[in-house]
């Protein structure tokens, strides 16, 4: 649609396609019932087929379904932080439009998140309930929060849209310093233990015959014997 009509047909109201409903739609956009449409279908198709798969996979090993309520913890934090923070009427990350900045953030943060989780399910470890790169997502919350919860009587009032703005650079620039030391870990642990290199091809050791291994991981055949 996008493509199509072009970008600005997520600001106009909807009344200017449907004309007949103009009264009941009012000044009404496409982009007004976007996040409701994606929260529908979210919570009414995909989230219960995904816990009803869980369950069946569960009960077919016989193993307890309500202990996997607990692993939602970590996703249940990011999603009330994001409310919170972007839905307080004392951010300004929405108003000034700073939200690809907050996305580019976020993106960074869920992506700990999750392969965390993913590495930790593959490995057999316990499941990773925190991340230390949710602290500065929780405190962005309650710094934009924080009227709703000062005592009577302070002089301290709401942030100011200066102190959120450098507040999410600096979680950006964290972010992103934890999690290319997170993603050069894992790549190199995994290289290592395979014995292969990340995007380049190793130098394969010569044999005493003068043929060269075939090197990684199966490094058994030669060159020569491959030609045979």
């Amino acid at each position: 649609m996008s493509g199509y009509f072009g970008p600005e047909i997520w600001s106009t109201p909807l009344a200017t396609y449907l004309p007949s409903y103009k009264e009941t739609l009012g000044s009404m956009s496409f982009r007004d019932c976007w996040v409701p449409m994606i929260l529908i279908t979210f919570l009414g198709a995909h989230l219960p087929f995904c816990i009803i798969n869980v369950v069946r996979a569960r009960r077919a090993q016989k193993l307890p379904v309500l202990p996997l309520l607990l692993e939602w913890t970590p996703m249940l934090i990011f999603t009330a932080a994001t409310t919170a923070w972007l839905g307080s009427p004392y951010s300004f990350i929405l108003k000034d439009n700073h939200l690809v900045l907050y996305c580019l953030t976020m993106s960074l943060v869920f992506g700990r998140m999750t392969t965390k989780i993913i590495l930790a399910h593959l490995t057999r470890q316990p499941f990773p309930y925190w991340t230390i790169m949710l602290a500065p997502m929780i405190g962005g919350a309650l710094l934009v929060n924080h009227p709703y919860f000062t005592i009577t009587g302070t002089t301290f009032g709401p942030i100011s849209a200066n102190f959120e703005l450098w507040y999410l650079r600096a979680y950006f620039v964290f972010a992103a310093i934890v999690y290319g030391k997170w993603a050069h870990l894992v790549i190199t642990s995994i290289c290592d233990f395979l014995g292969i290199n990340c995007l380049t091809i190793p130098n394969r050791p010569t044999n005493e015959n003068g043929t060269r291994s075939n090197g990684g991981a199966n490094g058994f055949h030669s060159e020569k014997g491959r030609k045979d």
